[in-house]
């Protein structure tokens, strides 16, 4: 910095310390809004961060492979037998885990409409033949007694959803009692709780139901009920052969989801003569959330950019007050020799200073935004527990890095374009009227 440069900044912090209060108050305006980035970035991306991690629990690195009937049937004989053959096979399941390696796991499952009955009550409910891995994938809780094991592959026993066991069982625990499933006996071990049903999103995750369900093992299904299912329909018999509803393939990473998913859907053409499968991948919800983050960014920037920008407002309003009281002192300096380019940037340094000392002071409380926030958080609860929402408790802000530079740089940015206008009415003004000036 050279000395004229160095004598104008200092001149500019000797005129702001001859008034501390307006000076203070000036910065203040930036102190907030660089502050407000920051803490609205934080806040939105801790949002943001609970909601994409919630998506990816639902299965956003999943790959959902669903049996469906195909347009036309696999042969002559089944347009004339009226059983319908379609759908998921479990050599299906075999390929897809035995050769991908990206696949951690594969959860297969049979699910179709079921009466089931304990002494006059009967309901009819969805029986899914399922493995134990089906809990975790579909976020279910259990209330009382237990989840399938592996020990239980063929064993008689079932898990009833909540809905199910308050209809069958209404005033007694359903654990150890027996139930009719279909012509046989079967034994309960569990009770899931309430679970809000799914809503269909997009094309990726259908609308689903889980408390009006009945699990058992895979194995029980296939052995005791069989991959032929027989019904009623209008008079006259209908079959459908189906050995698997579903099979839920998770990747190992989230990057590895599009190209898996390309490769078992070339997979199964080659072993499924008609098209009798649907290959869903539910990575677009997290795709809608990035780009719901990128969007309530850009609102709380533009929010926090306004009260910088009312900041500069106050800025300008100061510097103009400025200019009229040190009219005198100007001329001075300008009968002294000083040039125009010397007033502006005399003025300019100083709205500098101001808008960066509140700049830096605003980022320096910002980062303070996660230990602030929680400390709030435990004395309102302290004082009433059920004075926040439910979600505040859960809220973790999140610093951007990026909204620290942009909060600077809007606030350096303000303090030099709101400051142009009264350093030129300063350096514009005549020498001889401002020397004239009481």
């Amino acid at each position: 910095m050279s000395s004229s440069a160095f004598h104008t900044v200092q001149l500019g912090l000797k005129s702001l310390m001859l008034h501390k209060l307006r000076a203070g108050l000036a910065a203040l305006g930036i102190f907030i809004g660089t502050t407000t980035v920051i803490w609205l970035v934080a806040m939105g991306e801790g949002v943001s961060h609970s909601a994409q991690q919630q998506i990816r629990d639902l299965g956003a690195n999943n790959i959902i492979v669903r049996s469906k009937e195909a347009r036309t049937s696999r042969n002559a004989r089944d347009q004339n037998s009226r059983v319908k053959t379609y759908g998921l096979l479990r050599a299906d399941y075999d390929r897809i885990v035995s050769n991908l390696p990206s696949v951690e796991h594969a959860v297969p499952m049979r699910e179709l409409r079921f009466e089931l009955r304990r002494d006059n009550r009967a309901v009819d409910a969805k029986l899914v033949g399922c493995s134990e891995h089906y809990l975790e994938l579909n976020q279910l809780e259990i209330a009382r007694g237990r989840w399938l094991t592996p020990r239980d592959r063929g064993e008689k026993i079932v898990v009833l959803a909540d809905d199910t066991a308050k209809r069958l069982f209404p005033y007694e625990d359903p654990i150890g009692k027996t139930i009719w499933v279909g012509n046989e006996f079967y034994t309960v071990v569990g009770q899931t709780k309430p679970r809000t049903a799914s809503a269909a999103i997009g094309g990726s995750l259908d609308a689903r139901e889980y408390n009006l369900d009945a699990y058992i093992p895979l194995t029980t299904l296939r052995r005791r009920v069989g991959d032929l299912v027989i019904r009623r329909i209008g008079g006259e018999f209908q079959g459908e052969m189906v050995e698997l509803s579903q099979i839920t393939v998770t990747v190992d990473e989230i990057e590895n989801v599009d190209e898996t998913a390309d490769i078992i859907t070339a997979m199964l053409k080659k072993y499924h003569e008609n098209e009798d499968y649907a290959v869903v991948v539910p990575k677009e919800l997290l795709r809608q959330a990035e780009r719901t983050r990128a969007m309530f960014n850009v609102l709380l920037v533009v929010i926090a950019g306004i009260s910088l920008l009312v900041g500069g407002i106050g800025i300008m309003n100061i510097m103009l007050a400025t200019v009229t009281e040190r009219t005198r002192e100007i001329g001075i300096r300008r009968a002294l020799g000083a040039k125009r380019k010397h007033i502006v940037q005399q003025f300019l340094s100083e709205t500098v200073v101001l808008t960066a000392s509140g700049g830096l002071l605003g980022v320096l409380f910002g980062l303070l935004c996660g230990p602030t926030f929680r400390g709030g958080r435990a004395l309102l609860s302290m004082v009433s527990p059920d004075m926040l929402p439910e979600i505040v408790y859960t809220l973790e802000p999140r610093i951007a890095p990026w909204s620290v530079f942009l909060s600077l740089f809007i606030s350096l940015g303000v303090g030099l374009i709101f400051g142009v206008y009264p350093a030129r009415q300063a350096a514009y003004l005549d020498p001889i009227e401002a020397l004239r000036h009481e």
